[in-house]
């Protein structure tokens, strides 16, 4: 007999922050990666630095909060929040040299060669430097409030990530004494400050201006030394959702508490003076693993400002025309095709202006009675919003606003106050649960005199500008079932009338969890019985400790299960008599994968769900989450075909996920086993192109990922 294998020990999962890192590494593969046109490296590194800004912001600061408040307890994956801190700081160092490394002897270079120079002060020549001298004199100096630091003058309250420079001053009359003197650098103008040339775009950072005009301000000292430094602080809001009178307010007031929350990080330009260091570690409580040091630029992320302000056409990603959806000839407009059958759209491929006509349509359209929509995050030149508003001016129209999307809370309260102004019926959704559920819902008076009720079920925000830039997956239905479904949901959200389910919808936090889990339990009843097992989940997290053991079990029991998991994946894969059965892969390209899909075989029968939820706790537990079944066969083909399939045979930007928890490129795994003939196949590059109708379905190549010990054609 067999010893059973206890699933549940810290060997089997992976840390949380370390699985975050590594797919920050993965995005900077890519500003590593000469394959991909060199400004897009440059965003794709400017992608890092922000990414690490909102880890150390929300992530590390809430761990470092808990250990503050006494907790130390051990994860998963058996670490303590203090060892979590330290392999964090460990990582995180290491990453932070890689940034640079890939700045300074990579991109910058490259970049100065095709004619796009980021210059120091001692590189401009003499029309350089009358520019420069003239723009402090107009532009910057009018911004600046240069302090310095005594008994009369404390040190300034420094917001959140506001790029500064300190310095060591000595006072001429005074020379026996050093003080500190700080200069915050004025937002109100660009990072990089573009110098007039002919034949190249020269660039010079503001940082440096302002220390070139230090001087001037500080008349009557000697400059002993000088560097930038940023600052990263606590960015959660901490809400007592219950105890608020006013979410609205509440979440207006954190914000304004969020620019001067507790010092997380300082990074500091590497040659900075010892004591200018130690002054302002002390100053802002640090411990000296959260002092980062910058050999270059201190921010990053404002390498972005260059990709935006210089043309080099051939530098960046060729500009493709997605497809715009057509009725077919039978269908006098968009509500009488969906009467004949369900619209999926892959965005961006598929353009987002179908999402929009439909809600748009839906406003000017007199047959419309009400419309409910969700919102989560949108643009900042939404046409959403206006849509809303103006259909209320006519009809019934509910918006369930999430005033607590993290970092697009200023905008969402703006939204939320124009809408109320406007006459729509304004709700923040449920006491401690966040909306992220997407869901447009109309009610129409059709024709035939029959009132039908249409909805849009995405995976993506009401956003049109990342819509581009996003993949996502639209539902376009009038399937009494799900609209029906979708009807009490918002209910739910306005009401908080809750139903023991949402059939056929998948509802968090009421049913999903416990769904996805008999989903799984299914596969594996069924590969116990003979019959073929086969999940394939694609999705931005898997972190869910239960779901986590249930695909354990299903991989026990014999069933086949890839995972396309684009960022934090706990899942360790390739265990042997745990998880053998289980690949695990991350796309990371052109377009942020953001779709989620959930395929199980079914013994034949197949199901397919799509929506907004991740296989993390905060999705099931913690918010307001959709997942729809897709019950056209047709979509259900075109799903599998076109998408799993597609990103299962990716191995030109795919990495596996291997047990000791690293990513390993699938294009080196082929290399090393002798395979370094095969195509490349970049499954977004293919996806352009068959939205352009340049490739077919015949053109994916088969996915040929071997378990341990033996080799499967995954090809569906």
């Amino acid at each position: 007999m067999v010893a059973r294998i206890s699933l549940d020990r810290p060997e089997y999962f992976i840390n949380r922050e370390s699985s975050w890192l590594e797919f920050n590494r993965r995005v900077l593969e890519e500003a590593q990666d000469r394959n991909n046109p060199l400004l897009e490296r440059l965003k794709f590194l400017s992608i890092t630095a922000s990414n690490l800004d909102e880890f150390f912001e929300v992530r590390l600061a809430g761990l470092l909060q808990q250990i503050e408040d006494g907790y130390n307890e051990a994860g998963p994956d058996g670490l303590t929040l203090t060892e979590e801190r330290d392999v964090i700081a460990r990582f995180t160092h290491e990453l932070v040299g890689d940034q640079y490394r890939c700045w300074n002897e990579q991109l910058r270079p490259e970049m100065s060669e095709r004619g796009i120079r980021v210059l120091s002060l001692a590189e401009l020549d003499s029309r350089g430097r009358s520019f420069i001298e003239e723009y402090c004199e107009k532009e910057l100096d009018p911004l600046l409030t240069p302090i310095t630091v005594d008994p009369a003058h404390p040190f300034p309250r420094v917001i959140n990530k506001a790029l500064c420079l300190a310095f060591l001053l000595r006072r001429r009359r005074r020379a026996s004494m050093t003080y500190t003197g700080v200069v915050t650098v004025p937002r109100a103008l660009p990072r990089l400050v573009r110098l007039p040339s002919e034949g190249t775009d020269d660039f010079i950072f503001l940082a440096d201006l302002v220390a070139f005009h230090a001087a001037r301000m500080y008349k009557g000292y000697d400059i002993v030394s000088a560097a930038a430094f940023r600052v990263t602080r606590n960015s959660n809001l901490y809400l007592q959702e219950e105890e608020s009178r006013n979410l609205l307010e509440s979440v207006r007031t954190e914000l304004h508490n969020r620019r001067k929350g507790d010092a997380v990080r300082m990074e500091i330009e590497s040659d900075a003076d010892p004591e200018i260091i130690e002054r302002l570690r002390t100053n802002f409580a640090l411990e000296s693993w959260q002092v980062f040091p910058t050999q270059g630029p201190v921010n990053l992320s404002r390498l972005f400002n260059i990709y935006e302000q210089v043309g080099h056409a051939e530098l960046k990603y060729k500009s493709f025309v997605p497809r715009e959806l057509r009725l077919t000839a039978k269908s006098q407009d968009l509500f009488e095709e969906l009467r004949r059958h369900d619209i999926l759209l892959h965005h961006p491929f598929d353009s987002y202006d179908a999402v929009v006509s439909f809600i748009e349509s839906a406003a000017a359209d007199p047959r419309v009675l009400s419309m409910k929509q969700t919102l989560y995050r949108t643009s900042e030149h939404s046409l959403i919003v206006p849509a809303l508003i103006s259909a209320a001016e006519r009809k019934e129209v509910t918006a369930v606003v999430e005033l607590k999307a993290r970092f697009d809370e200023a905008s969402n309260i703006g939204w939320a106050r124009d809408l109320e102004d406007a006459g729509v019926q304004v709700f923040h959704g449920l006491v401690g649960l966040k909306t992220h559920c997407k869901l447009s819902l109309l009610v129409r008076r059709d024709p035939d005199g029959v009132t039908r009720r249409y909805c849009h079920i995405g995976t993506g925000n009401y956003n049109s500008t990342t819509a581009r830039i996003y993949t996502d997956l639209s539902l376009l239905t009038a399937d009494p079932d799900v609209t029906d479904a979708a009807h009490d949901v918002f209910s739910f959200l306005t009401a908080y009338a809750e139903h023991p389910n949402y059939g056929p919808l998948l509802v968090s936090p009421v049913d999903l969890a416990e769904q996805c889990l008999s989903l799984i339990a299914r596969e594996a009843e069924h590969a116990r019985q003979g019959r073929p097992g086969r999940i394939i989940a694609k999705m931005n997290a898997l972190l869910d400790r239960n779901l986590i053991l249930a695909l354990y079990r299903a991989s026990q029991a014999g069933v086949e299960i890839d995972l396309i998991v684009r960022g934090i994946c706990a899942l360790r894969p390739g265990v042997r008599g745990v998880s053998d059965r289980i690949r695990v892969r991350s796309v990371v390209g052109r377009f942020l994968e953001h779709s989620r899909i959930f395929y199980f075989q079914n013994a034949g029968d197949e199901e397919i769900y799509t929506g907004s939820a991740d296989w993390m706790p905060r999705n099931l537990y913690e918010r307001v989450e959709v997942l729809t079944p897709v019950q056209d066969t047709l979509l259900r083909e075109r799903i599998r075909r076109e998408i799993l399939e597609v990103y299962l045979a990716d191995n030109v930007k795919a990495r596996r996920l291997q047990p000791d928890g690293s990513y390993v490129g699938v294009a080196q795994m082929n290399a090393g086993r002798r395979r370094a003939k095969l195509r490349g196949f970049n499954a977004q590059e293919f996806l352009i192109a068959l939205a352009e109708g340049k490739a077919s379905l015949a053109d994916i190549p088969h996915a040929a990922e071997p378990s341990p010990g033996r080799r499967q054609k995954l090809r569906l």
